[in-house]
């Protein structure tokens, strides 16, 4: 099977709003330099092709990036923003599912055919965004060649495989390697070695041959690697230039493309999506939790979808309830104390409220009381579900299939090889609340 790609305006867009920055900059296509030989057993060609200094002036620069904003309608930056040692900074804001990864390899490629430079590093938060960039580097291999006549070689850089940083830096063709950030951001030992003279590197350390590159940073979600020390190891790479490409940028720089969610749906590049927010509500004196799910509307009177702790003969546990007006939560609880005094008055289908008789009120979608990082992770699983399974039950006789998406944290929270049935902490959930909403 061979994947075809097709030539996507908006991702030409985006890639143009980088390489237009540059608008300006001579043609380089070898810049030699040589390589630190360090203690060589024996002696060695060390010469390096490293990235060629930008040669535009900061008004220039300024200029060029004040052109692009205006052609798209962003705010027009009135200096450029330094970061992590680095004059020149760029944020490329794309909604998730536009296919960034492939628009900053074809910037890869353009910035190359356009200023000569080779060098690149992609940076990520994991090691599971590593292991996806590395798989989009091999599946355009063949469409990037058909389009530029070249090859990119790129790796991932392992501590224990120095011999591919020596090939980064004497290679002439364009060169990529991808570091998720613990590989230069932790304490640990084999994370410390790409800032240690090795002796099996000839006594010289990894950062230095590296950052005499000058190479060119490319952030992939640069919100998850935020603060002082990721920034100060970013500058040990003595980068040319840095580009973040996110979604949600937490820190602007200069900002020279948009493609958010309303302009991703707006020109039908990603579904329509519907959010159901959570909000955790504290109610003063009580340490009851309530989870107000929704207001059902039957023949007679509306019912209100509760969940609330319930004593078992096997201890407490968290139940959802369909309960009317009048029912008392202590009953229902089985006489925990902290329901005391919260009998429903009134269910408000109008509103989609719920009050009880001591004065506190819940809207729908509201928790309170003791409400983890847990429970807001099973009330997200279940709501998705229920979701799922009304929205089938109008749809599936049309012959209209429904897809349900969770994006998750890491992969260990769905599938744990380290137990018995591989099954992480939300698997179990949905597999509890998928069993019990299927009964209902």
């Amino acid at each position: 099977m061979k994947f075809k790609f097709k030539v996507q305006p908006y991702q030409t867009n985006a890639v143009d709003s980088v390489v237009d920055c540059f608008a300006g900059q001579v043609s380089s296509q070898c810049n030699t330099y040589t390589i630190d030989p360090g203690k060589a057993p024996m002696p060695l060609e060390f010469t390096g092709f490293k990235n060629a200094e930008l040669l535009l002036t900061e008004s220039q620069l300024k200029e060029n990036v004040r052109d692009v904003q205006q052609r798209q309608n962003l705010p027009l930056s009135e200096v450029l923003i330094s970061s992590a040692k680095c004059r020149v900074n760029l944020d490329i804001e794309m909604e998730t599912g536009t296919g960034k990864t492939y628009c900053y390899i074809k910037t890869i490629f353009e910035l190359n055919k356009l200023y000569g430079w080779s060098k690149f590093i992609i940076v990520v938060p994991s090691i599971a965004i590593r292991e996806g960039v590395y798989k989009s580097l091999e599946i355009t291999a063949d469409h990037f060649t058909e389009n530029f006549g070249k090859k990119v070689r790129f790796f991932i850089y392992n501590s224990k495989q120095l011999h591919e940083i020596e090939s980064f830096s004497s290679d002439a063709g364009i060169n990529v390697m991808i570091i998720n950030i613990q590989a230069f951001n932790a304490t640990g030992k084999d994370n410390r070695r790409i800032y240690d003279e090795l002796d099996d590197f000839q006594s010289r350390r990894p950062i230095d041959v590296i950052s005499s590159n000058r190479p060119i940073l490319i952030l992939d979600e640069p919100q998850k690697m935020g603060g002082v020390k990721t920034l100060d190891a970013v500058a040990k790479f003595k980068p040319l230039l840095i580009l973040r490409y996110s979604a949600t940028h937490r820190t602007e720089h200069n900002k020279v493309h948009r493609l958010d969610a309303l302009d991703a749906y707006n020109q039908k590049l990603v579904k329509k999506i519907t959010v159901r927010g959570i909000t955790v509500k504290g109610i003063a004196g009580t340490n009851a939790y309530l989870y107000l799910e929704s207001i059902e509307i039957s023949r007679s009177a509306p019912l209100a979808r509760i969940e609330m702790e319930v004593r078992q003969a096997n201890g407490i546990k968290r139940v959802v309830k369909r309960l009317e007006r009048g029912r008392d939560l202590f009953v229902e609880s089985g006489e925990l104390d902290q329901y005391q005094g919260f009998v429903i008055s009134e269910i408000n289908a109008r509103t989609d409220t719920v009050e009880f008789s001591n004065g506190h009120q819940l809207m729908a979608g509201e928790a309170t009381g003791d409400v983890t990082e847990s429970t807001i992770r099973r009330i997200q699983i279940r709501e998705t579900i229920k979701a799922h399974l009304d929205k089938e039950k109008v749809l599936f006789a049309q012959g209209i299939k429904v897809l349900s998406l969770f994006f998750i944290d890491e992969v260990a929270k769905y599938r744990d090889y380290s137990q018995a049935d591989e099954k992480g902490e939300y698997a179990r959930i949905f597999e509890e609340e998928y069993e019990l909403l299927k009964a209902e």
